[in-house]
């Protein structure tokens, strides 16, 4: 059988083709990965992002039901706490849990704005208050209400600086320093900030940053001392005066002023947004786990709401 007659037009035209296609692919723009919705891992270390806010417990908190501290057992002391403003214990529960106890004015602030921090998506230790609790080995039996923080899922790893952390310039860092003005927090010192090292069940180790020492808050905010745990002081005090451009007048008297320096008006509605989506009834569990009564929950419970009012305001007022 003869060969098939070689048609150079046929080449060609395979050749032009090929070609095409292949300049087709050259100029083509390469792939891009899909955006990530979850922050760089840095940034999670301080701050993630709370998708569930909504559904978050503010009575029982971080950690559950199991990591509650009972107030019907009886703690053993394992050291004294004289250091600080606020006195307490190192004590261990009956199946060897350890707690840092608290007690003093600070112990029903702390339990509040923690909860309010971690709710929207800061990290934060496991924090209860107890009003009635025994223990053993101490100066007396039954101790004034107190303050426990579990020591058991972490270890702490140094103190940490508000202007020299990885999470410098980025808003949630911002946002930390702007919702604990609008909790008066008036003691912003490095001395109140911890890192943790956490330990997972399979070895892993995660890093927090955390403002651990929340007491000097829902009181009045001044220079040189404020108040804590007042509610006269708490409510004397609004949030912002208004904004001038993207700097904004913040209605504060406290220490360490300089952290607001960088504030902007978008960092202020972001805070105040994370705050505005918690319900009444988390805000009140808040301060229901901190052991305060039926109205002075309510008082504060709206003035917090008038004050994050104030910082939404100045997304309407541009």
């Amino acid at each position: 059988m003869s060969a098939r007659p070689y048609s150079l037009g046929r080449v060609v035209n395979k050749l032009a083709a090929t070609v095409g296609v292949m300049g087709a692919l050259a100029c083509a723009p390469a792939a891009r990965p899909a955006p990530s919705t979850s922050p760089p891992p840095a940034l999670i270390e301080l701050w993630d992002d709370p998708r569930d806010l909504e559904s978050r417990d503010l009575l029982i908190g971080r950690g559950g039901p199991a990591l509650v501290p009972d107030p019907k057992v009886e703690y053993r002391l394992e050291a004294l706490d004289t250091k600080g403003h606020s006195k307490g214990y190192e004590v261990v529960d009956p199946s060897g849990r350890k707690w840092d106890v608290k007690i003093g004015d600070e112990a029903q602030s702390e339990v509040a704005v923690s909860r309010i921090l971690w709710a929207i998506g800061y990290r934060q230790p496991v924090v209860h208050y107890v009003a009635r609790w025994r223990l053993s080995g101490g100066p007396t039996a039954t101790p004034a209400p107190g303050r426990f923080r579990f020591k058991g899922d972490h270890k702490s790893d140094g103190e940490w600086s508000w202007k020299e952390n990885p999470f410098v310039g980025t808003r949630p860092l911002r946002g930390l320093v702007i919702v604990n003005i609008l909790l008066n927090n008036w003691d912003l010192a490095a001395s109140q900030n911890r890192v943790y090292r956490l330990h997972d069940d399979q070895g892993s180790i995660a890093r927090w940053y955390v403002v651990q020492d929340l007491g000097a808050a829902l009181g009045k905010p001044r220079w040189p001392l404020g108040s804590r745990n007042d509610i006269e002081g708490f409510e004397a005090r609004g949030f912002v005066r208004g904004a001038d451009g993207d700097h904004v007048d913040f209605d504060y008297g406290g220490r360490h002023k300089d952290l607001l320096k960088d504030a902007t008006v978008d960092d202020v509605v972001w805070a105040c947004r994370l705050l505005a989506r918690l319900s009444d009834k988390q805000l009140d569990d808040a301060f229901r786990a901190a052991g305060y009564t039926d109205d002075l929950r309510e008082r504060f419970v709206r003035h917090i709401r008038m004050k994050i009012g104030q910082g939404l305001a100045l997304d309407r007022k541009r």
